[in-house]
């Protein structure tokens, strides 16, 4: 069964580049990542590190939208629900630190090891109520529902008027983790750094896993993995729990990287700008997005300077690389011309 299923999800694979290039293309990424605090204290200017910060939080949730997205078909719009989720536990528990050392009768504490297991696992919690809900549709309807749980959670981060409703709430304080400090601008963006790069693995090697080619297979024949003896509900179910963990994740670093959270964080636009990072960067790819974050957030940045209407620039260049980039920007770089 496993033979056949293997077939089944790399069938639509026609052209894929030697091992080679791809090396090539990630040693290259993983260079200028590690190296850009460095050129940032070359050329004096710190908002470079802050900068690509961003891009690496950004990516870890993308790749988690992709791990769904690109292997199980599933385009959920709801993902910044778990972004906002998972920001928020870190507000929260900051602001009752702050206030009274206590939530829910409980000792706050302002330790990652304590608070970020929390906000993973709520964000893991959500996804599994949602995805139980959401998983029994399918196509346009599984877009919408997850659209309309996602703005569920927005509407309900804005009615928090104790943690400043739709102004959002301060963090006084990042979180600490011992022996490292993570107040350090330098040393928080290889915290991220090092996240990200362990989300990938991760990931891939789920990709790669049995549980893996499944979940592929599924997308390209569900007909023949049911025939097959796989039931898809669970293989999917897991799939968008742990993409909603890895998405929650984001949001932890987020709280902790703006020391700000707001339900912007949860809005249906931030949902979208997860799903135009993985376009950008290669549907299916895991690395892409990696990519897509950089460059979506790089012309933000750059096209911002220039008009306050950037997205009329961005809008035409995402339809240039689905027309002539199937792969996006990743497989443009390593020479893929088809889908896994």
């Amino acid at each position: 069964m496993s033979d056949s299923l293997t077939h089944s999800a790399a069938a639509a694979t026609t052209s894929r580049p030697g091992p080679g290039r791809r090396l090539v293309v990630h040693g290259l990424g993983l260079a200028v990542f590690a190296a850009m605090p460095l050129v940032a204290a070359a050329i004096g200017d710190p908002f470079v590190v802050s900068l690509f910060t961003r891009f690496l939080i950004y990516a870890i949730a993308a790749v988690a939208l992709d791990l769904v997205m690109g292997y199980g078909a599933l385009i959920s719009f709801g993902h910044a629900a778990f972004f906002g989720l998972g920001g928020y536990v870190v507000g929260i528990i900051a602001h009752h630190a702050a206030e009274t050392g206590t939530i829910f009768g409980l000792a706050t504490s302002n330790s990652a090891l304590v608070v970020w297991p929390v906000a993973i696992g709520l964000s893991a919690l959500l996804a599994l109520i949602i995805g139980a809900l959401s998983l029994r549709t399918q196509g346009v309807q599984f877009i919408m529902i997850t659209l309309a749980f996602g703005q569920m959670v927005y509407f309900m981060l804005v009615s928090l008027e104790v943690y400043g409703g739709d102004d959002g709430l301060l963090i006084m304080e990042r979180n600490t983790l011992p022996g490292i400090d993570l107040s350090n601008p330098t040393v928080f963006y290889y915290l991220c750094l090092a996240m990200l790069a362990g989300w990938l693995l991760l990931c891939r090697r789920l990709v790669g896993s049995r549980f893996g080619m499944v979940l592929r297979g599924l997308k390209q024949n569900e007909r023949r993995a049911v025939n097959l003896g796989f039931a898809p509900l669970p293989h999917r179910l897991a799939a968008f729990v742990i993409s909603g963990a890895g998405t929650g994740l984001a949001g932890v670093l987020w709280a902790n990287y703006a020391l700000y959270v707001s339900p912007d964080m949860a809005a249906w636009s931030k949902s979208g700008e997860f799903m135009s990072i993985v376009i950008l960067g290669g549907v299916g790819t895991l690395f892409g997005p990696v990519i897509g974050a950089a460059v979506f957030l790089g012309l933000e940045q750059l096209l911002a300077i220039w008009t306050e209407h950037w997205m009329l620039v961005m809008g035409p260049v995402l339809v240039a690389v689905v027309l002539f980039a199937r792969r996006g920007l990743y497989g443009f770089l390593v020479g893929e011309r088809a889908h896994d």
